[in-house]
């Protein structure tokens, strides 16, 4: 059983407020967002084309693959999918704003901030994460967040994006972890 609990007007939303939050934090000069696949590419997508919308600045994005760098992986499996990053500008000095759908334990962007450090140093990292669930096992925030939905850690945080899953935008919560 899931609930919905974002629909696609309601993403849409949140994407172009946490856009607004970025530029007001400090505008577009030096800003460069990153998504950490799969779907963190996506919404920092629509995040640079809000971005361009609002402020007719075209900010660069790039795509981090996190594999490598995961504390599980080992349990990921003997072979594990590890993806393209592609970065094909250089960080150092930009502030970057790391981009991804679910923020859980923090885990993943402790890997990605990992990762990050193989292609410079950045002036300033933050975080932008269309849904925070809780549940942080390390000391990591999120600085944009589109929305904060509670949950059980039983509970499974599922984005839908139309580019990624070809089916209409959605955040649903289900019962049960998967």
């Amino acid at each position: 059983m899931s609930a919905k609990i974002m629909d696609s007007d309601a993403i849409r939303r949140a994407v172009m407020r946490m856009a607004h939050e970025i530029l007001e934090k400090a505008g577009p000069k030096d800003l460069a967002l990153i998504g950490i696949r799969t779907r963190g590419v996506t919404l920092a997508e629509r995040l640079r084309q809000a971005i361009k919308s609002i402020e007719g600045a075209d900010v660069p994005s790039g795509i981090l693959d996190i594999t490598l760098y995961r504390d599980d992986l080992t349990l990921v499996g003997a072979k594990p999918l590890v993806r393209e990053t592609l970065i094909d500008f250089d960080i150092t000095g930009k502030r970057i704003v790391l981009v991804d759908d679910v923020f859980f334990t923090g885990r993943t962007i402790r890997a990605a901030l990992d990762a990050l450090t193989d292609f410079g140093r950045p002036a300033k990292i933050e975080l932008a994460v269309l849904v925070d669930r809780g549940h942080r096992e390390l000391p990591i925030r999120a600085d944009f967040v589109g929305k904060n939905i509670p949950t059980s850690k039983e509970q499974n945080v599922k984005v839908v994006l139309g580019e990624t899953d070809q089916a209409q935008d959605a955040v649903l919560v289900e019962e049960g972890r998967q």
